[in-house]
């Protein structure tokens, strides 16, 4: 089987307050916001995203549909050229070409554009469409915005079984038709958070969500600047999960020359996949 065509999309620029924390000061000069790095893979079985970031209607409903405090801290830009529906449709696809959409959790920012793909499954673990659902938890009850995506009624919802991948445990492909696209556990920011690995010609690449935040978590003297890392401790249900989670990605990226991790938020490592803004 021929490998996939791969498209990097940033379906939601971000420009948090505070935004001299969220680089190193060496490097912040360049800084010019966070991005919402989505994929979109060309399969024979039609258009897989691999998140969504956000949607039309969240463009078009701002603060009351996204929430006070997304769009108080984060200030996502709020253009329609950068949704996933757009960009999809400016290369030429309808929206009903989509056919699968796989979350690696369902956050305000990753999951908004599940009502643009009507045609589309979606596929997340069990244990973080319950948490969206319940909303239990403090620090759950802002980040999930359930009209994002209620009322679509195609879901694929997995259990933490699997087969074991590169050092992770309880790994499965998500599409039958398609062994190439992996959901990986790596749980921690959210409980049933997620990366997606997608196999390409050099080998695969692994879209780790936000299991981390900046490029520099990945590297062999790890290190994050002070407000990503001071953001992710207060957003993460379970940090000691998420760390460790962190550590073996970090060993599988440093270790494994045919694996490429990259997270949601990075500008650097969306501009490195060859990715550019929306529209």
């Amino acid at each position: 089987m021929p490998a996939p065509k791969i498209h990097h999309l940033n379906c939601a620029s971000m420009h948090p307050l505070a935004g001299f924390l969220l680089e190193h000061r060496d490097q912040a000069r360049d800084y010019a916001g966070l991005v919402c790095h989505c994929l979109l893979v060309e399969t024979t079985d039609g258009l897989v995203l691999v998140d969504t970031g956000l949607g039309t209607a969240d463009v078009a409903g701002g603060r009351p549909r996204l929430g006070t405090m997304f769009s108080h801290v984060v200030r996502p830009a709020l253009r329609p050229e950068e949704t996933a529906r757009h960009q999809v449709e400016a290369l030429g696809f309808s929206a009903a070409d989509v056919r699968h959409i796989v979350l690696t959790h369902l956050d305000v920012d990753h999951a908004g554009g599940v009502g643009d793909f009507p045609n589309a499954r979606v596929h997340v673990l069990a244990a973080e469409h319950a948490a969206a659902e319940a909303r239990r938890h403090v620090k759950e009850r802002d980040r999930y915005r359930p009209a994002q995506w209620q009322g679509h009624d195609d879901w694929q919802l997995y259990d933490a079984t699997g087969e074991a991948w590169n050092g992770f445990d309880a790994v499965r492909a998500v599409i039958d038709t398609d062994p190439d696209i992996l959901l990986v556990p790596v749980t921690g920011h959210t409980r049933g958070h997620a990366a997606i690995a997608v196999r390409h010609n050099q080998g695969w690449l692994l879209h780790a969500g936000d299991a981390y935040f900046h490029r520099d978590e990945m590297a062999a003297k790890p290190c994050c600047p002070f407000g990503l890392r001071l953001f992710q401790a207060a957003v993460g249900v379970d940090n000691a999960d998420r760390r460790r989670n962190q550590a073996r990605l970090r060993e599988l990226a440093l270790g494994h020359a045919d694996v490429n991790v990259f997270c949601s938020h990075d500008p650097v490592e969306f501009a490195r996949a060859g990715g550019v803004p929306g529209g």
